[in-house]
């Protein structure tokens, strides 16, 4: 081994960076756009084998690059066409209730300890404002709520991309 290189690790990345290397980044594109895709059909469009491409995927399932692969539904086909971003700003003593309560919440899809004057951001999808007021209502109790509605989404959640630069 050439003098000043570390070895490498039984499983062949050294670190992180080197996991997400040019082929683990187009496996990490491909499942981005369609995460239904067959271990067999990912290797044919990278041009690799099965086997070598399901060792890629479990490599990144298992550090942690993958966490998971999720269903997207549209919250307005299931009859809730309101959504609406909560910002909570607790009273003293609240955090803890709070963070409970949107966990007991349907309503509540997402929900962020955030840093700034407000310390909870939940992402509510309810069927009409007078039910919003009744999940604010809830909410009250604990602090102080602002809210702002969805109107369009110009760009749709997308997942982090490593090494990305502006106007790449």
């Amino acid at each position: 081994m050439p003098a000043g290189r570390a070895p490498r690790p039984p499983d062949g990345f050294p670190g992180r960076r080197s996991l997400l290397d040019e082929v683990n980044q187009r496996v990490l594109d491909l499942l981005v756009a369609d995460p239904r895709l067959s271990v067999a059909e990912l290797a044919r469009r990278i041009g690799m084998s099965a086997p070598a491409v399901r060792e890629r995927v479990s490599r990144l399932e298992a550090a942690g690059v993958i966490r998971g692969y999720r269903l997207e539904l549209d919250p307005a086909a299931l009859g809730l066409p309101v959504t609406a971003w909560v910002r909570l700003r607790p009273g003293p003593g609240q955090l803890p209730k709070i963070a409970a309560l949107a966990e007991r919440t349907p309503e509540v899809g997402e929900c962020y300890r955030v840093s700034g004057e407000d310390c909870f951001l939940l992402k509510v999808h309810v069927a009409s404002v007078e039910a919003l007021e009744a999940v604010l209502d809830r909410f009250l109790v604990h602090g102080q709520t602002t809210s702002s509605f969805v109107v369009s989404t110009p760009v749709p959640p997308r997942p982090p991309r490593p090494g990305t630069r502006p106007g790449r």
